[in-house]
């Protein structure tokens, strides 16, 4: 559906929850979002062409998931500040190697954004300081993340941004004076700086 001007939003249904279990017997399964893509000349450079195609992945590392990951060129990876969320990134971190090694070579982990983050709190600075370190001091990087990086855009919370889905709008057109707002618009900048720095061009995202 054309959501704007130039946005178009493929929405989830309801119907998705059961997909993990009709594709788990299929052949190819781990590729089929990845087929349907390449067969769109929109990724392509057809007419209409998308500049990004986003996508957004389920909480967990299940087939969706890593349908997502062999279809994309990068992974944009959103962290809540919680030490918790650190042993998630580790996990993370082993699926996207494997990915790259058995199904799509071309997958890596773009960076990290820490999102619904409090700068009051010690906690979140400790994390996004344990987050840096950590890619800044791994001497024996995996190709698939051997650039990433944390961003320095912080997503900070914000109502707004829980608001204006109900209304049907992003962020942008709901409040564009909030943080939420300023937060998403810097961290695109950001995001769109680091994929022409590493790749030369555009591509797709999860």
């Amino acid at each position: 559906m054309q959501a704007a001007e130039n946005l178009v939003v493929v929405p989830s249904h309801i119907d998705l929850s059961a997909a993990e279990l009709t594709l788990a017997g299929k052949p190819g399964r781990e590729a089929i979002l990845r087929n349907r893509l390449e067969a769109d000349p929109r990724c392509h450079g057809g007419e209409g062409r998308f500049d990004y195609v986003v996508i957004d992945c389920p909480p967990s590392l299940g087939l969706l998931s890593l349908n997502a990951m062999a279809a994309v060129g990068e992974v944009l990876l959103p962290l809540q500040p919680h030490f918790l969320a650190l042993h998630g990134l580790s996990k993370l971190l082993e699926t996207i190697e494997l990915v790259h090694d058995h199904v799509n070579p071309r997958l890596s982990l773009l960076g990290v954004v820490l999102c619904m983050y409090e700068s009051s709190t010690r906690l979140s600075s400790e994390v996004g300081r344990d987050v840096a370190e950590f890619f800044g001091a791994s001497l024996e990087r995996h190709p698939s993340w051997a650039s990433a990086k944390l961003f320095e855009t912080r997503v900070r919370r914000n109502v707004r941004l829980a608001e204006a889905p109900s209304f049907g709008q992003s962020i942008f057109e709901y409040a564009a004076e909030s943080n939420g707002s300023q937060d998403y618009a810097s961290l695109a900048e950001e995001v769109d700086q680091a994929i022409i720095a590493g790749h030369g061009g555009v591509r797709a995202a999860a």
